[in-house]
């Protein structure tokens, strides 16, 4: 061979190594986005997708059709705070401290999956509702609090005005959630593969009255009211208005589902579609029943996910931390240990229905909710669900489950508000009693009306004391009426229940169950508004 030849032999090596190498980088670089949305406030029951007539979802409908909808996912808790603690530590509320109780401080040591992904070259952002209600480090005086929210650096400068105000109904934030998530897209993301957290504050209450009019629903859309409430027009239209804010939220996903499509990215984004808790009505969110804990959850990469598939298998808040960062090749050095398992198994195969027989069970719990009781205490509470059941265990059944019935005038603390909070024309007075549940018309019609024979039913079903224990099949009786504990026939299945959730509750050192201080709960301190009651006597 003689020195030209060689030349161009080694010219045509070299010029292949190249061809090769463009070609490998942009495929090592193509890591697959992630854009996450969470609503605040939403049943398992109520997108269009699962059949529900009065809301329609048609963002949420794609991402489950397109990809993988799982039936039984269950939120960390049923509020917020400890529920979003639970999904970014891959632990459970319980195993967090304070950092797992609502409106309390975050602790640097509970390092979020989102810090990892960001140190291993994701850009990250949110907008909207991150992680909380916490308190966050306002100053340097507060050294062992975190600075940022849990969930990432906020983006959500942009706000509709009056000019541009679309919103569907007075009780929406002004936040325009899609224009901060384009906003972070194209002038912060850069060249990276990107996290990002929707976080929407819908449909969180308040909502505006009767909003469901301007949107062309009518009464006769809701064919099911949940059996847990009364079925009238006044429930039918708090629920549309529910409805309303839900679809203010799908709409923006929808958005930013489009827009990732025309700029080409939306096939390389891993689409994550979820709610931290049960809808804002009696006996749902703040309580451990199926509407307060069991949750939409839909996630949508056909390239990488078999689509058009409905799984059954119980899957749990703790378990998103670690599948997200199974996905993203993150090492999860630096965070607390995890306790939940990474999903990507069952998002990578080809079946439905049951699909990881090693899925028996998930846990979930609660601890204080709002302020609402004595010295702010809060009603305890794990719930297990496996197979067509749910146990749970109501720690302290002496207190009211849903807050005191009598609170001090907040205008004068030496004076005590009527029980119920009801005045002399027995009428309800916001924010008068059982302040876990959110104030709303819903509530209001069976406080006011608890004597009624038909409504006091549904009276003591929201506010009545409780049994140590109750289980319920969830196929049978997804309302969680017919309270099975303590009956012989299903004696096996307590008892099975039971044991299952102690064994778990011991290996993750729930201080409920392990350790001197079973208390510690309500001795974090609430960084949020707080109200007076009076002491109880014999009963909580």
């Amino acid at each position: 061979m003689n020195i030209i030849t060689k030349y161009r032999f080694r010219l045509l090596v070299i010029s292949f190594a190249v061809l090769t190498s463009c070609k490998q980088n942009p495929a090592e670089q193509k890591r697959p986005n992630i854009l996450f949305a969470i609503s605040d406030d939403q049943s398992f029951p109520h997108t269009s997708f699962a059949g529900c007539n009065f809301v329609n979802t048609p963002a949420f409908d794609r991402v489950a059709t397109e990809g993988v909808y799982f039936s039984n996912c269950y939120a960390g808790s049923p509020g917020c705070a400890p529920s979003r603690s639970s999904l970014v530590t891959g632990r459970y509320h319980w195993q967090n401290e304070q950092s797992g109780q609502h409106a309390s401080s975050w602790m640097k040591k509970y390092v979020p999956f989102v810090d990892l992904l960001d140190a291993n070259g994701y850009a990250t952002g949110l907008t909207g509702k991150g992680v909380g209600p916490f308190r966050y480090a306002h100053s340097e005086k507060d050294t062992l609090w975190r600075t940022m929210n849990a969930a990432g650096q906020t983006h959500s400068r942009i706000s509709y005005t009056d000019a541009t105000d679309e919103r569907f109904a007075k009780g929406i934030r002004n936040t325009d959630y899609f224009e901060n998530f384009k906003y972070f897209l194209e002038n912060l993301k850069g060249d990276k593969p990107f996290f990002f957290w929707f976080g929407a504050y819908e449909p969180h209450r308040s909502y505006e009255k009767d909003s469901w009019k301007r949107m062309g629903k009518k009464l006769e859309d809701v064919t099911e009211v949940p059996g847990f409430l009364p079925d009238n027009d006044e429930i039918r239209g708090d629920l549309l208005d529910y409805a309303v804010e839900i679809e203010w939220f799908d709409l923006h996903l929808q958005r930013m589902l489009n827009y990732l499509d025309r700029i080409g990215e939306l096939e390389n984004t891993i689409v994550i579609v979820t709610s931290d808790n049960g809808m804002p009505f009696p006996r749902a969110k703040a309580n451990c029943y199926e509407y307060g804990v069991h949750i939409p959850l839909a996630v949508r990469y056909p390239k990488g996910f078999p689509g058009k598939r409905v799984v059954n298998d119980p899957v749990s808040f703790i378990d998103i931390a670690p599948t997200i960062l199974e996905l993203t090749e993150t090492s999860s050095e630096g965070m607390m240990p995890i306790s939940g398992k990474s999903i990507l198994n069952i998002l990578k195969s080809d079946k439905q229905g049951s699909v990881d027989e090693t899925r028996e069970f998930v846990l979930a719990g609660r601890e204080r909710h709002s302020s609402s009781r004595y010295l702010n205490r809060g009603y305890p509470q794990r719930v297990i669900r496996s197979g067509d059941f749910i146990y749970i265990w109501n720690i302290k059944p002496e207190r009211w489950p849903a807050g005191a019935p009598q609170r001090f005038n907040p205008e004068d603390s030496s004076s005590l508000w009527p029980m119920f909070g009801l005045n002399e024309e027995g009428k309800y007075m916001r924010s008068g009693s059982f302040l876990d549940i959110d104030d709303s018309p819903t509530k209001t019609y069976v406080i006011e009306n608890f004597k009624d024979a038909e409504i006091s039913r549904y009276f003591e079903l929201a506010h009545g004391k409780r049994t140590e224990t109750e289980l319920y099949n969830v196929i049978d009786d997804p309302y969680c009426l017919k309270n099975l504990a303590g009956t012989a026939e299903y004696a096996t299945v307590q008892n099975d229940l039971r044991g299952k959730m102690m064994a778990e509750l011991q290996r993750t050192k729930d201080p409920r169950v392990v350790g001197s201080d079973k208390e510690v709960f309500d001795s974090y301190i609430r960084y949020s508004p707080m109200r007076k009651f009076p002491k109880p006597e014999h009963t909580e």
